[in-house]
């Protein structure tokens, strides 16, 4: 099976396999429809709490599932700016809607710039190696 991949110019990847949209400064951040698979049932998202910072690598989300936990870190420097509240109703959105309603949260950079820093859509394409 093909990993959906989304090849938006204003979109990142992180080796940890999750995408970065930048809109104005802001990035919502989600899991790769890649790591999703490696995580398949996903029933409990644990986001990071809303005006906290975070800086790159810091353990933003715990994802756990009936067979397996993932952490996921920030891939950038910033203010938690919003968490996607949906998740705390129906988790699986993070498996069925990964680019879409499974986002996890929105992060308002410190350093917008550095998001240019992150793997383009065909650098995680090489990555994955498909």
């Amino acid at each position: 099976m093909m990993t959906k991949i989304i090849d938006a110019d204003n979109m990142r990847y992180t080796k940890r396999h999750e995408w970065v949209l930048l809109e104005d400064g802001v990035a919502t951040v989600g899991l790769t429809d890649h790591a999703q698979r490696e995580i398949p049932g996903v029933d409990f998202v644990d986001t990071p709490a809303e005006d906290i910072e975070l800086n790159a690598g810091d353990e933003a989300a715990t994802l756990e599932s009936s067979a397996d936990s993932l952490s996921v870190l920030a891939p950038l420097e910033g203010r938690v700016s919003e968490v996607n509240r949906l998740l705390e109703e129906s988790p699986g959105l993070v498996n069925s809607d990964p680019y879409g309603d499974g986002w996890l949260f929105r992060l308002e950079l410190a350093h917008p710039a550095t998001w240019q820093d992150l793997l383009t859509a065909e650098e995680y394409e090489e990555f994955i190696g498909e």
